[in-house]
């Protein structure tokens, strides 16, 4: 598997943000739904990286976008996706572990995301990785169906 920058203009990438709005709207009704569009996913703001196979299929996808509040710099975790052929082959863990290590390497002081309830596999991952649960941040309004969730890096 191979990690790097991804246009999110590129059509795999379309069709994979398509892939992951109508998985998040089979979930979550819209006012829960904090999906970023494609222009949203653009430097220097946002790194997207995409998890290629090596035949070069788009994998899976997972973004780091900068942010500071209150003074703390950090990255919120965004547009995590990884096929739904691709699932159980590490492909989450991998870009994760990609994003976190690029956001240290800035100097980020930690990783922040929110995720929702019926996303278990998405909380197993994230707690396996450290992230522990905290209240909302930026412009997150607190939500029965969202968990925060925060890492130091």
């Amino acid at each position: 598997m191979k990690l790097q920058p991804l246009d999110p203009f590129h059509p795999e990438a379309l069709a994979l943000l398509k892939a992951s709005d109508d998985f998040h709207a089979a979930l979550y009704p819209a006012e829960s739904n904090h999906l970023l569009d494609p222009a949203a996913l653009l430097p220097p703001q946002v790194l997207l990286l995409g998890a290629h196979a090596e035949d070069g299929r788009l994998l899976g996808m997972g973004a780091v976008r900068r942010c500071e509040e209150a003074g703390l710099r950090y990255v919120e975790l965004k547009r995590f996706f990884v096929r739904h052929d691709a699932r159980g082959r590490g492909v989450a863990a991998a870009l994760l572990e990609a994003l976190e290590a690029a956001a240290r390497a800035e100097g980020f002081a930690c990783a922040r995301l929110e995720t929702g309830i019926h996303q278990p596999e998405a909380l197993r991952l994230y707690r396996a990785a450290g992230y522990q649960d905290c209240g909302p941040f930026g412009d997150y309004a607190p939500d029965p169906l969202s968990v925060f969730m925060e890492k130091p890096l």
